[in-house]
């Protein structure tokens, strides 16, 4: 027999039909992953876009708190901001941001606040703060289009 083959004792050489099922189920193997890694890239967006609006609004009650916490001119006796000027600080620094104002929730500006109880001596501050609603948008999972809202409240010592 001179035209005999001679195995290896190595694995039986593929055929085209077993090719190309494996061809087709790389391919939807990829399509899992990719839609995966989608979603995964964007929740990374959304969620990165809450930490800055969260931080944008932390900045906002910080400029409304430093505000009410300074008095104004001396010519002018000395008083300290209304609130309506002090949301009206907050206002701008959101405007600033590309944030819709009239967003916020609950805005509050408590005075004569204690910063260090317990402590001598005592100081006294104001307190800023308010909410501010955001939505996430993950696609194919529960929390699509789901709304919750990030507060923020910042204290300052009075001058």
């Amino acid at each position: 027999m001179r035209h005999r083959l001679e195995t290896t004792g190595g694995a039986a050489p593929c055929s085209r039909r077993t090719l190309g099922k494996e061809r087709g189920a790389v391919l939807a193997e990829a399509a899992f992953v990719v839609v995966l890694l989608l979603m995964l890239l964007i929740g990374i967006f959304w969620i990165g876009r809450a930490y800055n609006v969260s931080q944008t609004i932390t900045r906002a009650a910080r400029e409304g708190a430093r505000f009410a916490a300074l008095p104004t001119c001396a010519s002018c006796g000395n008083a300290y901001p209304t609130n309506a000027q002090v949301q009206a600080v907050v206002d701008a620094s959101l405007l600033a941001s590309s944030l819709d104002p009239t967003l916020v929730t609950g805005f509050t500006v408590s005075r004569g606040v204690v910063l260090n109880p317990g402590s001598t001596p005592q100081m006294t501050g104001v307190v800023v703060g308010f909410g501010y609603p955001y939505q996430f948008v993950l696609p194919f999972t529960s929390t699509h289009l789901t709304s919750i809202t990030l507060a923020a409240q910042v204290q300052m010592r009075e001058e």
